[in-house]
């Protein structure tokens, strides 16, 4: 998180695909990669890119249960990223010593994650969650809890959630998508790097 707090969401990525794709983001300076679990194989790819990058944070996004804490972990992956806050799926991932993130989209959520032992706070969908909510949610959460809106996040919006106290972003379908290729994401890459210094 020190040093690019911008998590890349590949969903839909194939394990074919995995080691370029990797490549182009971690030649851009990602450290935070995750493969949504409904994506094709998705054990595979986090396999694959958790050997090929292991200065990175790889691992996996849409985990739902315990039990896929468990299939990440064992292909390799040290990050879980949730949709949603299941006390089960933090537990299971602090118990494996992984980074956890649920997501969470209100107070009541937020404050109930942490006590189990989130890392930090996935919110989700940003595109519900306005900068005016997050600098709410930044108000009353203890400063050193990093907030990671996701959902709808652009170079261009990047820079009214910062000043509302986000940390960091999740960036999906504005990095990668099904079918774009590996100089298509660096491309990508490089713009969202560029906008996320820029507001700094």
């Amino acid at each position: 998180m020190a040093r690019l707090p911008l998590i890349a969401i590949l969903r839909g990525l194939t394990p074919a695909e995995a080691p370029a794709i990797g490549q182009a983001l971690v030649d851009n300076g990602f450290v935070l990669i995750e493969v949504p679990l409904n994506s094709p194989e998705p054990l595979q790819s986090i396999a694959a890119l958790a050997q090929q990058f292991p200065q990175a944070l790889i691992g996996a996004g849409t985990v739902l249960n315990a039990q896929q804490v468990k299939d990440v972990h064992a292909a390799g992956g040290r990050l879980i990223v949730s949709p949603n806050f299941n006390p089960a799926v933090v537990a299971q991932a602090l118990a494996l010593d992984m980074v956890v993130l649920p997501g969470v989209a209100t107070p009541t959520e937020a404050f109930a994650a942490l006590d189990a032992g989130a890392h930090g706070l996935k919110l989700f969908p940003a595109e519900m969650l306005s900068p005016a909510t997050v600098k709410a949610l930044r108000a009353v959460l203890p400063q050193d809890v990093a907030l990671i809106p996701v959902g709808g996040i652009t170079a261009d919006n990047m820079a009214a959630y910062r000043a509302a106290g986000a940390n960091g972003f999740g960036l999906g379908s504005t990095l990668y998508a099904p079918g774009r290729s590996a100089e298509q994401v660096k491309r990508q890459a490089e713009l969202l790097v560029q906008a996320f210094g820029a507001v700094t």
